[in-house]
């Protein structure tokens, strides 16, 4: 069984940072894409980021400039560090990632439980 678990996520006013975090534990015989989505009230999910293993990453033009998501493989864990926080990036969070249990077994898509973020003065 594959778990990813977020942590980081609070309240911050705008203007202010935050750094999120995503471990992958479990049955895990390699990680490929990791990535961030997000989810406003009454909004459908977006995609936020996306690193590779190898490190490239891509960004929703919302968040360009503001958000940089980066891994450490070691870890099973990928971070996103969110700076010049607006209201507008109030939702939950979350991780996701494709991954092999074993050698054999192909790519399955994982979700973590999501934590909010939420700007505020």
């Amino acid at each position: 069984q594959v778990q990813l678990v977020e942590s980081g996520g609070g309240l911050v006013q705008p203007g202010g940072s935050l750094r999120l975090s995503c471990a992958a534990s479990g049955s895990i015989f390699s990680i490929d894409d990791m990535g961030w989505y997000r989810q406003a009230p009454g909004k459908q999910r977006e995609w936020v980021a996306t690193i590779t293993r190898g490190g490239g990453t891509n960004y929703a033009d919302s968040v360009k400039g503001r958000f940089t998501i980066s891994r450490d493989n070691a870890k099973n864990t990928v971070y996103l560090q969110m700076n010049t926080l607006k209201p507008e990036d109030t939702a939950v969070y979350y991780c996701n990632a494709n991954i092999k249990r074993t050698i054999v077994t192909p790519l399955d898509n994982y979700w973590g439980q999501g934590t909010q973020v939420t700007v505020s003065s």
